[in-house]
């Protein structure tokens, strides 16, 4: 008998943990790795997730990272950025990197896209699943409808692919410094480099009027990210 019921309790618990953010998205098409997912009918076949890195709802903003960081901080500066340290004239790059002006006392790399290990999706929820690059999330809001919308007090976009299918992504600001900043906007790590400034990253950007992948936020602010699953 006491078998039985810690079975019971052991997949109740499962259930909850596999289910996890998603249950409540009627848009699901399926889960990978405990991580479910929405085809929106996209030309390359790209799946993405229901809810942010680090959020247990589809409504909820996650945690935030520097880009090329996989884990959380206090402080989303130049100083505490993973890849940067000070030369004679500031802070420079020591990796990610394909112009010498910006390296570290000329340091370059010719690296444009986020390698694995410095991928948040894949150190937290495993391969397979994986930061969007620029073009996807340019891919993303070409191919689909956008809507500003507010579902249980939390405000975003909602975008609607032409099967039907549809995911949320709150507006959640971003880290600057100590400080959370601009909530009103959504701001969206990709994994591509802005190579025309070594500084900065692609991030899909957003608020209740405009939609874009903009390519000017420093790489050591602190913001979300979507994951990604590659079509199959």
């Amino acid at each position: 008998m006491r078998f039985k019921i810690i079975c019971v309790i052991f997949i109740s618990v499962l259930t909850v943990f596999v289910v996890g953010c998603k249950k409540e998205n009627n848009d699901t098409n399926g889960s990978y790795d405990g991580h479910e997912y929405v085809d929106l009918g996209l030309p390359s076949g790209t799946l993405w997730a229901t809810c942010n890195v680090g959020a247990d709802s589809s409504k909820g903003t996650g945690d935030y990272f520097a880009w090329g960081e996989t884990e959380t901080k206090d402080i989303y500066d130049w100083k505490h950025y993973k890849y940067s340290s000070f030369a004679d004239d500031g802070f420079k790059l020591t990796k990610y990197c394909t112009d010498s002006s910006c390296g570290y006392y000329g340091f370059v790399d010719s690296l444009t896209v986020l390698e694995p290990v410095d991928d948040v999706v894949v150190a937290q929820w495993g391969a397979g699943w994986r930061m969007p690059t620029a073009d996807e999330f340019n891919e993303l809001y070409k191919n689909t409808t956008y809507t500003w919308t507010t579902i249980n007090g939390v405000g975003g976009r909602l975008l609607t692919g032409s099967n039907g299918n549809s995911i949320f992504l709150p507006a959640t600001g971003f880290y600057l410094d100590g400080e959370l900043i601009c909530t009103g906007l959504g701001v969206y790590w990709s994994s591509s480099l802005q190579t025309d400034c070594q500084v900065a990253g692609w991030s899909l950007h957003f608020d209740d009027v405009n939609c874009h992948v903009c390519g000017t936020y420093e790489r050591s602010r602190g913001q979300c990210v979507r994951a990604v699953l590659s079509a199959e």
